[in-house]
């Protein structure tokens, strides 16, 4: 049985060659050019560090993005009391000044 590191440097010594030479290298090693195919792809999905560190780099950008919004849905409420209690106290001094004419 061919373990995992030994279908790695199979692909790796056979990775530059020409169809001539693979075809008989695969012949050399009792393989099949198919066998090197899947291999291939086999490795190209499971190792890829890549799409693994993109997945992490979206997750942190998602948790920024909720946390940013949820900050500004904070501020939002509270510009809008602000506002609320400014507009109220307006109300108020205008309604004290015209008692006291």
């Amino acid at each position: 049985m061919i373990t995992l590191s030994d279908k790695l440097q199979i692909l790796k010594e056979s990775y530059s060659m020409n169809d001539e030479a693979l075809s008989a290298y695969c012949r050399e090693k009792g393989l099949f050019k198919h066998q090197l195919q899947e291999w291939e792809k086999d490795f190209l999905k499971v190792h890829k560090p890549e799409d693994s560190t993109a997945k992490k780099a979206l997750e942190e950008e998602r948790s920024k993005s909720k946390a940013l919004a949820k900050e500004l849905r904070r501020k939002e409420k509270a510009l809008a009391e602000t506002a609320t209690l400014l507009v109220l106290q307006k109300k108020f001094q205008a309604l004290l000044e015209g008692e006291e004419v």
